[in-house]
């Protein structure tokens, strides 16, 4: 029996080729041909190995929903997968104004207040959950770590140490949150989805062991009961729907696990605990279809992944060269 085609649009997934791949995989399982489409500013991007580039428009173009809306019609898109920030914001809106495509992703309002980090602090801190301390300004307690309020993979953040270095900041005083620093913490990220009804269907941690430009390159996956609760807590206090990516400092000092921020979107070592077992990408595809699948509680620990370079060519016209050409 043929499988049904169904179309997802990655958005800003330029490099996320293992992740096509696993919602592909995930698509047999439930009787679908995944088709994976990206909506880039090029077409030469790696994404071009297992599926059909679009050119788009930039994030903040004005004839971006009316273009992002054609290019769905056009090409019967049946879901929305975003990979960048702005791009989250984004697939809510579209989803907003059209209705006409699945998402995922959560709402408009907590999509937008997870991308500034001083809106995003204040509701950690309404929430009771814990995270580290803030400071002002004008009264930082050093050393002290200061984070671009709209900043993302680790960009622009520099660490503090005395007041004189607290004067070259590149960015105004209130354009930053000013957060205490903990001297050798250790970073870890929980992959999670949470269901359109709001069931907790995987909470994974990993620890990232080495992380280049603000992308994870080495990271594996842990078993900790303590920061699966507090990850379950988090999930359901703020009400998140979708992939959720949860990032955390743990202070081996004292044991304090503290929320940095959250990413309402799948995180680039996902595929880690796709791999240990828990099927994020089949998650998403059942959820968007009205199916349910049991929560994914039986994953395994101290699987590591790692990156490694690979090329993706192409030719002087832009198509994708799969094997090296030959007279």
């Amino acid at each position: 029996m043929a499988l049904k085609d169904y179309n997802i649009l990655f958005l800003g997934g330029a490099k996320r080729v293992s992740m096509a791949r696993l919602f592909q995989n995930a698509g047999q399982r439930i009787g679908l041909n995944v088709n994976v489409f990206g909506y880039e500013l090029d077409t030469r991007v790696p994404l071009a190995a297992v599926g059909k580039i679009i050119v788009g428009r930039k994030w903040r173009d004005t004839d971006l929903y009316q273009h992002l809306h054609g290019t769905i019609e056009d090409y019967s898109i049946d879901l929305l997968v975003p990979f960048v920030d702005p791009a989250v914001g984004v697939c809510a809106r579209y989803v907003q104004k059209y209705g006409d495509v699945k998402s995922a992703t959560g709402s408009v309002e907590l999509s937008d207040g997870m991308f500034d980090k001083a809106v995003a602090d204040r509701l950690f801190r309404d929430n009771q959950i814990p995270v580290p301390a803030k400071f002002d300004v004008g009264n930082p307690s050093f050393p002290v770590i200061a984070k671009p309020r709209t900043g993302s993979a680790s960009k622009g953040i520099y660490v503090i140490r005395n007041r004189e270095e607290l004067m070259h900041l590149s960015l105004p005083e209130n354009q930053y949150l000013m957060q205490e620093f903990i001297d050798g913490a250790e970073e870890f990220t929980v992959d999670c989805y949470v269901s359109d009804k709001g069931e907790a269907q995987a909470v994974v941690p990993r620890k990232r062991i080495d992380v280049i430009g603000g992308e994870v390159n080495v990271t594996e996956t842990v078993s900790d009961s303590k920061l699966i609760s507090l990850s379950n807590q988090i999930l359901k206090s703020l009400g998140l729907r979708g992939p959720v990516t949860l990032q955390f400092l743990h202070d081996p000092a004292d044991g304090r696990y503290l929320l940095m921020e959250i990413n309402p979107r799948l995180g680039g070592g996902c595929v880690c605990s796709v791999y240990a077992g828990a099927d994020i990408p089949g998650l998403i595809l059942s959820n968007a279809l009205g199916k349910n699948m049991p929560v994914q509680n039986v994953w395994r620990p101290a699987v590591r992944m790692t990156r490694y370079m690979q090329q993706v060519v192409f030719d002087p016209d832009g198509r994708y060269i799969p094997e090296p050409l030959h007279d």
